[in-house]
């Protein structure tokens, strides 16, 4: 039998608020996730993301707001009574039961017969790919094995969402990279909807259909992963898309969203998506993989490079400019320390934020 997402058009999370004591972890959340949808709550830790997930699935009461699957209020419901499946970043499995115990435990509390169970144990099983781990213990599996005992465990009980909370970060890079598209496999496979916590920009960017990234307890932008890429609408969504390079200047040029900063003695024009006038101050923002080693001009930054390193097939270093500016670039051949250099990026790899460092 195949396994199916219990049917549902949405979920809705209405100006969401969860307080602890003077502390706001989370101030009028609202988004809306539909069915198949794979959504990525993102952000730095602290940030809120791991409260909404606990909230959502019921382990958490929130202090304001609402939860509306559909056309029905769940915040007052008990975990249980939500029927939604978790993925814990602990794997949470018990230890002195097999894979395959652990995998149907969910079904055995909820009375489900013994054959309809057995069949839906299988399909899980065959879902997560585990093979003959099924009658092992979870201390005699792999890491990544156990995350898959997890996922068949939520996916089990057939649930209308599936709620992760940075289930590959006890992983190494490679197995995180299997998993990865092994999570998103299952989750086209079943059509349940995925709300998955992360602080891994390429774990989002990779997974995601929207991303919701957050900051302080508020949501600060909605979007699909190529939307917040290329046009972060807040420098700090910027920071965590990857623009470490912050240079502080002000604005001589405007051009559309064409806008042109003076960064001490050099010029760089890129891309403003709010409004900002000649003569405001103004951040310019760069990824480190965008600035690369440039002829000298008005329109590069002259610096000494201070740090260096190999990451495979470019090298990575950092970079400071005369008037201690760090620059963070990418080039092609290793350049020693202390070596004098000039660094820029094109124009369409250029963001502009309105406001000082």
């Amino acid at each position: 039998m195949a396994i199916a997402a219990t049917n549902f058009r949405e979920l809705r999370l209405d100006r969401l608020s969860r307080d602890f004591g003077t502390v706001n972890a989370l101030r009028d959340v609202t988004i809306t996730v539909k069915r198949g949808e794979f959504i990525c709550l993102l952000g730095p830790s602290g940030c809120g993301k791991s409260t909404a997930l606990n909230c959502i699935a019921g382990l958490l009461p929130a202090t304001a707001g609402s939860i509306w699957l559909d056309d029905k209020r769940i915040d007052n419901l008990r975990p249980e009574q939500r029927g939604f499946g978790m993925v814990f970043q602990n794997y949470a499995l018990f230890p002195h039961l097999t894979a395959r115990r652990n995998v149907g435990f969910g079904l055995l509390m909820r009375g489900v017969p013994k054959a309809q169970a057995e069949a839906r144990i299988d399909e899980a099983i065959r879902l997560v790919r585990l093979g003959e781990q099924e009658n092992k213990l979870p201390g005699q599996m792999s890491g990544g094995q156990q995350q898959r005992v997890a996922i068949a465990r939520a996916i089990v009980v057939e649930p209308p969402l599936v709620l992760m909370d940075e289930p590959l970060s006890n992983l190494d890079a490679k197995l995180r990279l299997e998993m990865r598209a092994e999570i998103r496999r299952i989750h086209d496979e079943i059509g349940a909807a995925t709300i998955y916590v992360t602080h891994d920009q390429d774990e989002a960017l990779s997974l995601a259909d929207r991303i919701v990234v957050m900051r302080e307890g508020t949501v600060r932008q909605i979007g699909t992963p190529r939307e917040l890429y290329a046009a972060p609408a807040h420098l700090d969504v910027a920071e965590f898309m990857g623009f470490r390079n912050r240079l502080s200047g002000k604005v001589t040029a405007v051009a559309g969203d064409r806008v042109t900063v003076a960064v001490g003695p050099t010029t760089v024009t890129g891309a403003a998506h709010q409004p900002i006038a000649i003569g405001a101050a103004a951040i310019v923002a760069v990824r480190p993989e965008d600035m690369t080693p440039a002829p000298a001009s008005t329109q590069s930054f002259a610096a000494t490079v201070t740090a260096s390193e190999y990451r495979g097939r470019d090298f990575y270093g950092l970079a400071r400019t005369a008037d201690g500016a760090e620059i963070a670039f990418r080039a092609d051949n290793a350049i020693a320390t202390g070596t004098p250099i000039h660094l820029s990026a094109a124009e369409a790899r250029v963001l502009v934020f309105a406001g000082a460092a």
